[in-house]
């Protein structure tokens, strides 16, 4: 029989780590072990399997629940006393009623080797495999522009040497002696009826009494799975990106999750998202403001001049329609919004400190005076 994996020590945890320690800990180490950066290492890669597994299982609470019990794939075989696996359920809120109140091991019922009362066997239900969701971080001109980026998952695939029955070669899992396969006991308290889930298979209606070497008795193993995802044009900071059927592989036939991917866009120097536009900055000296001049301002693809008025004020906004990134919709591209900015410098030379000095001497007005109308006297 296979020892059971130590994921607190895979991720380098105490048992009573927190949450948010089990995430510090995942993150430090996938960055450290994924395969982007170790191309090649196989070392690397099986560390990243064994890391993202350990994850998976303590990143979940219930899961860590039944791991820290022993229970369902985590013990030796089959789940301890009381323990309640609620993916042997089929993972939804309809699938663990139907089971509770005695068709877990019925037609499309989920008791492999399951019967239902009258002793007839039930047929496994499929059971849809999980979603997944990921990161990918990219570069500002990709976000715009669109590019195809590679991508590593880490994802679980049925076990190829139990071929995900969980049992070690030559063995298959038997029918629950204690609940015949239906997955649940109940209990009689006057006139009603308490079902509660096995105590002895943990609501699977099947014990693995010769667990696979290979899976520990889990029916999967971990892997990493590439792909080649392309990145439409116009993607945003958290846009999400779904890959239908590029999730976790279903169980017992059932078709596999959808793949998530969540674009992480990194900042450019120069352009600001705002919505579908983009924001650009573009400094502008007193004299420019004052009298008016003609500025170069940069494009996504070139660069255009602009015609700044005389009496520009600080903060004034000119749009250029239809230059900015192309719309998720299809529905054309965004503007670039420029703003203009007045700099000011922090130190004068003598020459332009007595500039300034003459120019105050020929503009009158208090800009300030507007303020104070209407105040109390």
């Amino acid at each position: 029989m296979a020892a059971r994996k130590d994921y607190y020590r895979a991720l380098g945890v105490e048992k009573k780590a927190s949450p948010e320690d089990l995430k510090k800990a995942y993150r430090k180490l996938a960055r450290q072990y994924h395969p982007d950066r170790n191309d090649g290492d196989a070392k690397a890669e099986e560390r990243f399997k064994e890391i993202s597994e350990a994850y998976d299982v303590l990143g979940d609470p219930e899961k860590r629940k039944q791991y820290d019990r022993g229970a369902g794939p985590y013990g030796a075989g089959a789940p301890g006393p009381g323990g309640f696996d609620p993916g042997a359920f089929g993972g939804s809120v309809s699938d663990i009623l139907s089971n509770l109140f005695g068709n877990a091991g019925g037609p499309g019922g989920q008791g492999g080797a399951g019967t239902r009362a009258g002793g007839r066997t039930g047929r496994q239900r499929a059971q849809q495999g999980r979603d997944l969701e990921t990161e990918i971080r990219i570069s500002f001109d990709q976000a715009v522009e669109g590019a195809q980026v590679p991508l590593a998952v880490p994802t679980t695939a049925p076990c190829p040497t139990c071929r995900g029955t969980g049992a070690k070669p030559g063995t298959a899992p038997k029918i629950c002696p204690v609940c015949n396969g239906r997955g649940v006991e109940t209990e009689g308290q006057g006139l009603f009826s308490i079902a509660q889930p096995c105590s002895r298979c943990g609501g699977s209606g099947t014990v693995i009494e010769n667990p696979c070497e290979s899976c520990s008795g889990a029916g999967v193993t971990r892997t990493v799975k590439r792909y080649r995802v392309n990145i439409p044009a116009g993607v945003r900071d958290g846009t999400r990106i779904r890959l239908t059927g590029k999730g976790e592989p279903g169980l017992r036939g059932g078709e596999p999750g959808d793949l998530y991917v969540i674009t992480r866009v990194s900042e450019s120097q120069i352009f600001k998202r705002r919505g579908d536009n983009l924001e650009v900055e573009v400094p502008l000296t007193i004299p420019e403001a004052i009298s008016g001049a003609t500025v170069e301002v940069p494009t996504l693809h070139a660069t255009k001049r602009l015609r700044v008025p005389g009496g520009t004020k600080h903060g004034t906004v000119q749009r250029l329609r239809g230059e900015g990134p192309p719309k998720l919709d299809g529905k054309g591209r965004g503007d670039i919004h420029y703003r203009f900015v007045i700099e000011v410098p922090s130190s004068l030379s003598k020459e332009q400190r007595k500039a300034v000095e003459e120019l105050s001497k020929v503009i009158d007005g208090d800009p300030r005076a507007g303020l104070f109308t209407g105040s109390a006297s």
